[in-house]
């Protein structure tokens, strides 16, 4: 039963963040700010609000994070509240972004309807939602 009230007040306390930094108007997130879909997939999505990051996948899970855009860079930060393997699959192998809690990425472009992330020899293209 601890366990269960542990948990329900990470998610409480998550939830209470989120709509609090939504509230701020976008915040931090600046031109980043709304929904991206990831090109050619109807089912993969990620967010920007304030500093929070929200990664969805319609067919698999979602997790929340943060974010810093600094210059033509990109840094998230993800939380796995449970700690369960389908929140790393989701990240690592879903979206390709590596490594699960220090993904590092460069904006090649972004304007109002698109964005695009390069890391490697790895590209990334999203539209606006």
């Amino acid at each position: 039963m601890a366990r269960f009230y542990k948990h329900l007040i990470s998610y409480l306390l998550l939830l209470t963040s989120y709509l609090f930094i939504s509230c701020q108007e976008g915040g931090d997130a600046g031109d980043l700010l709304g929904q991206w879909r990831l090109t050619g997939s109807d089912t993969k999505y990620i967010s920007f609000s304030g500093s929070i990051t929200w990664i969805k996948s319609l067919n698999e899970n979602e997790l929340y994070g943060n974010f810093q855009h600094v210059g033509d860079s990109l840094f998230i930060q993800c939380y796995s509240i449970k700690g369960e393997p389908a929140d790393t699959a989701l990240v690592e192998n879903s979206f390709g972004f590596r490594p699960f809690n220090n993904i590092r990425m460069k904006i090649e472009t972004l304007t109002s309807d698109r964005l695009l992330l390069r890391k490697d020899n790895q590209t990334w293209g999203f539209d606006k939602y």
